[in-house]
């Protein structure tokens, strides 16, 4: 994802390998990463808990 300050705090994004949503409300336990935690706030060193890809391989999600 480019730009992180973009996003809006309940973004969701999809990993474009995997097809792994990360969705703020339920947050990433595998990554210990609390429910609540906007894509835009997740560490550096973040990744994709299903295929281990880098943060930058998300694409937003639009909510219908």
């Amino acid at each position: 994802m480019g730009n992180r300050a973009a996003l809006k705090p309940g973004s969701r994004l999809e990993c474009k390998i995997c097809w792994w949503v990360y969705d703020p409300a339920l947050g990433d336990p595998q990554w210990q990463i609390p429910a609540g935690t906007p894509f835009a706030d997740l560490p550096p060193h973040w990744r994709c808990p299903n295929c281990d890809c880098d943060a930058e391989q998300f694409l937003l999600l639009t909510d219908d």
